[in-house]
This record gives structure tokens, sequence and C-alpha cells, in this order.
């Protein structure tokens, strides 16, 4: 009854795989499988959804209609992700014999625990603990926070400077910490008029990593607040603004008890990786592999914490381009590899990830969970938003180029007289899925005509996709596979730029540890080790792929966050203890920053 229901959905939406194997990479090929999962009947493959398992076995399908034969479980590597984070129905806040409502007068934010606790407050400021080279602010110094509330200011003391190092320390999730550290019970948030003139609670955004803070945290209005610190004589707003103007601490405890409880809700969803393989033919350098990869998933209907561009429009995001442009490639890609199956030597495995926009979850845990020895992988190529060359400048950017000796040249040989204009960059991390393979040494190549306005928008549709000029850089990505799925010699692996990105996260930091963070994994007990840089410091202090870091100089780690927030805290040339996790087993290795 199960396959009749999809059969017969499958018609509804346009789609029954019919086994035809086609040579050539086609205009009217690309359109049939970018229209389809780029359709509205799809809803944006969000992971976890019944369109989303859709999109999967039309892949799926196609890949072993064109002759490969699929891996894992038919052709499929599931694994679970946590899609929202939900208020649950035992949301609770009480102020001197009054209850007050959720929604209208606090908040839990995304990344509260869950708690019941019942705690005199203490008024500590903006919340902040900072001791480096010029700054020297701790709004803890002069209070005792143990088992209570801190409330907090949001923000930073200088709103006005855009280039304040206090900008380094003043998110909410920074404060968490500071007052966990600092042994207390809970937080409570609230935002002065400096840092949101209306007195209005922030709309809930899951931020897709859901590592809790190790402690409630709550937003709280104004109105609330006030009334909390009414036996003070002061105001949020006076506080806020003595503060700033003064530019010095003020803290005070009261003596009035707040019970709160919290109650949030992990959404979990299963959602799966494409994968299938066509074995070489050729009895040694079949035992090796070339992946040929792209990610199938995009926004569902956008909204806040999405990654939608436009978080208060909800509607289909039908992500053409990004990335069911990248999606049909490959399956292009695959027909046309098996129509010369008998000249291919090494194996390929064709594969689609899932929850690439949730933080690259899919290809991250395949190289947790490989199928196949990642030492045999000798390259991967990916494909992400590959549709959108301009038909003026016909340019393409290949990044990773330099994550192999030979790749430049090779890459050279067979753009020479070209009307393409490709651009290379060499390094080997970036925003998608090839990251997850060249944190673990294998030589990567990324495809990609570039960001376009519609970009995470509801507008990136199939209509607007360049198929000409996709089926070009396809054409072009085939003679690179075949030249090293046939040559005797394998590409040199060598390191082109940092394992881990640079980013948002990575702002206010003077140190790195030379890692990529896994962020695989849905629990708070540590951060694990996805990749280690050769030379960096956690690589000559003996740190391996797959460690878990608990603590750094003695203080717990828990999540990327806590890592983060600890490496903004430490200096060059620092020697600092790191506990691990490894094998089961605690080990203590010293780093040298």
């Amino acid at each position: 009854m199960k396959a009749l229901q999809l059969f017969l959905l499958l018609i509804g939406m346009g789609y029954v795989a019919f086994g035809q194997q086609q040579d050539d990479i086609t205009v009217d090929e690309l359109k049939e499988h970018v229209y389809f999962l780029a359709s509205d009947s799809l809803k944006g493959r969000k992971p976890g959804t019944p369109e989303s398992k859709v999109a999967a076995e039309y892949i799926r399908d196609q890949l072993v209609s064109a002759g490969f034969s699929p891996m894992g479980e038919d052709g499929f590597q599931y694994f679970d992700v946590i899609t929202s984070v939900e208020p649950g129905t035992d949301n609770m806040l009480k102020f001197q014999d009054r209850k007050y409502t959720i929604g209208e007068n606090f908040n839990p934010l995304p990344f509260s625990s869950n708690a019941d606790i019942s705690a005199k407050v203490v008024f500590a400021g903006f919340g902040m603990d900072v001791e480096e080279d010029t700054l020297v602010w701790n709004d803890y110094e002069k209070v005792d926070v143990s088992g209570k509330w801190v409330l907090a200011l949001r923000g930073d003391p200088e709103p006005d400077n855009d280039n304040s190092l206090f900008i380094a320390y003043g998110n909410d999730r920074d404060k968490a910490l500071m007052a966990r550290d600092h042994g207390a019970a809970g937080l409570l948030l609230v935002s002065g008029p400096q840092f949101g003139e209306e007195d209005k609670l922030d709309l809930p955004a899951f931020n897709r990593v859901t590592a809790d803070a190790g402690l409630p945290v709550i937003q709280v209005t104004r109105s609330l607040a006030d009334e909390i610190i009414s036996g003070s004589g002061n105001t949020i707003h006076a506080l806020e603004e003595m503060i700033i103007n003064e530019n010095k601490t003020y803290t005070f405890q009261t003596e009035k008890e707040l019970h709160a409880r919290t109650d949030l809700q992990r959404v979990k969803v299963t959602t799966q990786n494409v994968v299938a393989m066509l074995e070489g033919s050729d009895p040694v350098l079949k035992k090796e592999y070339l992946l040929i990869g792209a990610h199938y998933d995009h926004l569902g209907f956008g909204g806040q914490g999405s990654g939608s561009r436009v978080p208060d429009t909800m509607a289909i995001h039908n992500g053409a381009d990004d990335n069911a442009s990248g999606t049909a490639g490959i399956i292009e890609l695959a027909e046309k590899i098996a129509a010369s199956r008998d000249k291919i030597k090494r194996s390929i495995i064709i594969m689609a990830f899932g929850a690439e926009e949730m933080g690259l979850l899919g290809s991250q845990f395949f190289v947790a969970e490989p199928m196949i020895d990642l030492k045999d992988v000798k390259a991967m190529f990916n494909f992400d938003m590959i549709g959108r060359m301009n038909a003026d400048e016909r340019s393409v950017m290949v990044a990773g180029t330099g994550t192999a000796k030979e790749l430049e040249d090779l890459l050279a040989g067979y753009e020479a007289g070209s009307t393409i204009s490709f651009g290379h960059s060499p390094e080997g991390y970036g925003a998608s899925d090839h990251s997850s393979f060249y944190a673990n040494g294998v030589p990567v190549m990324f495809f990609s005509t570039g960001a376009h306005p519609d970009y995470h928008t509801p507008a990136d549709d199939a209509d607007k996709i360049n198929y000409e000029g996709e089926a070009e850089i396809l054409d072009y990505a085939y003679d690179i596979v075949m030249d090293l799925a046939n040559r005797e010699e394998n590409l040199t692996y060598q390191e082109a730029g940092p394992k881990k990105q640079q980013g948002r996260y990575g702002r206010g930091l003077k140190v790195k540890f030379g890692i990529m963070p896994d962020f695989t994994s849905n629990e708070n007990d540590g951060l694990g080790v996805g990749g280690v840089t050769q030379g960096g410091p956690a690589d000559k202090a003996g740190m391996l792929k797959g460690d878990k870091i608990v603590a750094i100089e003695g203080q717990p780690v828990t999540n990327i966050y806590d890592y983060m927030n600890r490496l903004k805290k430490l200096k060059p040339g620092q020697t600092i203890s790191v506990d691990i996790i490894r094998d089961e087993k605690p080990k203590v290795l010293v780093l040298v920053l």
C-alpha cells in the first residue's frame, strides 16, 4: 500500500523513473530535474519532511536508472537532525505572587536549558566579565550571584562604537556562559532603550546550532524587569543610561525572589544522504574512489532562524539554484559516467547530501560514519549553485585548487581555449560540503557560479537557471573526473587555508587551536574534533580527530559556543591545558598557542 501511495504521489508531482540511460549532459534533462526538485510540490525540501524524502527517492532512482548501485540502506544513509526548538506547555514565571504570560512578558531563549528555579535576583549590569590588554570590565566583581538569578542588560556599554572591543563579548550566549561560570542559577536578559527602543520580546529564532547554555536563559520585558528591581529606586532605562554615560559597572542585590520554569522541546527528525556507487573496472584501482556530491536540501518555507534572507516572509523557498542545480548536475554526470563504465578504472560514488543548510550536517555525518575508508577517497567534487552563469561574463569559480599539488596544472589544461572565464581559489574550506572532506585529508574541487539577489529567498526559481551554462560546467567537470578516475598516480593532498571557518563565531579571537569542530553531535557533552590542522597547536600537542574537548584551563566546554568563548580569553604564546576524552578515557593535553 505504501509503495502504491508513493507511486501515485510521484505521478501527481509529474515524476516517475523510467530506465532511460543518457550518454550526454543535456539541457532538457537538466530542466527536467531542476523543475521537479524546485517545484512547489516539494515545499522547499526541508530535512525531515515527506517532500524531502520524495526528493531523495527521486535522486536515488535516477542514479540507479543510470547504472549506479545503491549503498547503505537501499541508497540512503539516515541520520537525525534537530529542526527547531519549540516552547513546551510548562513554561512559567512568577514574581511576588503574580504570574506572567509567556510571549507577552517573557520568553525562554532557544538555547536555554530546562529547569525549575526559585531564587533571589541580582542585577549585574551588562553581565560581562572581560579582561584583555586594553579592556577590563567585570560586572560580577562586587556581587555574589551563586545560586541566584542574574538580571543583565543586553548589548554592551559602547553601543555607538562599531569598533568597540566589547562587541566580541556582548551577545546573549556569551553572557549566559559568563553567568554560568560565576555560579548563577539562571539568567534574565532585558533590552534597554539603546538596545531596543520598543519594549518588545524578540521573535524566537532557532539558529540551527542546538546546544543549550547549561542554565535557563529568559528574556523579559523592561516593564517586568522594572518590577523586579522596583525596590532599588531604579529603572532599566536609567540604569542603562547611567552605566553607558559613566562607563563603569553598577550592580546590586535585590531581596526579592523570582520563580521560573523553562520548558523547551527540541524537535528531532530523521533525514538522509543519498549514496550510490559505480564500481571501477581495474581490479586494483577500483578499491579507490572519487566522490561527486551536491546537497539537495533547502529551507522549506523559510522563516526566523531558517537561513532565509527574508525571514519575515513565510513562503516556499524552492532553491532552484541552491541546490537543485547542483543535484541535477550530479545526476547528469552519473548518467554520462555510467555510459563509459568499462573505461573507468577507479570507483565513482555519487552522493546527494542532506541538511547542508543546517551546517553541513549530511557531509559531516558521512565523514564521521563513512561507508568506505576515507583514505581511499582520492578526490571530492562538490557542486553547489552552478545554475546562474551570467550570459555576458560567463564565469565560474573553482575552489580547492590548492588542496593537491597537481590541481592547478591539471585544470589549466582543460580550461585552455574555453569560452568560460574560470576563477580559482586555492582554499579547501568553504561554506559547503567539500569542507568536511578537506578537513579529512581529501583533495577537493568546489564548483559554483556564485550568489545572487535571489539566494535564500522565495525567488530562487527554476525559470531563472542558465541551463546551457550549467551543461558547459558539467562537461568541463566530466573531463576532469575521467582524468582522475583513470590516471595511475593519485593527487598529492596538501593543506590550503584553514580547516575551520573564520566567520562570525571567530570574531574577537586572537588565537586558534587548529581544529575543525564536529557539529554532528546534539549532546551537550563536549566539542568533538572533526579534523586537526597539520602543524597547528592542537596537532603539536597530540590532539586527534575523534577527540572530544571537555575543558580548557579547567573551565568546562560543553559545545561550540563554550569553546569559542574560552578562546576569546586566551593569548598568543600562552601555554594552556586542554581536557579531552579519547576512546572514552580522559586525557590532558598541553597546547602552546
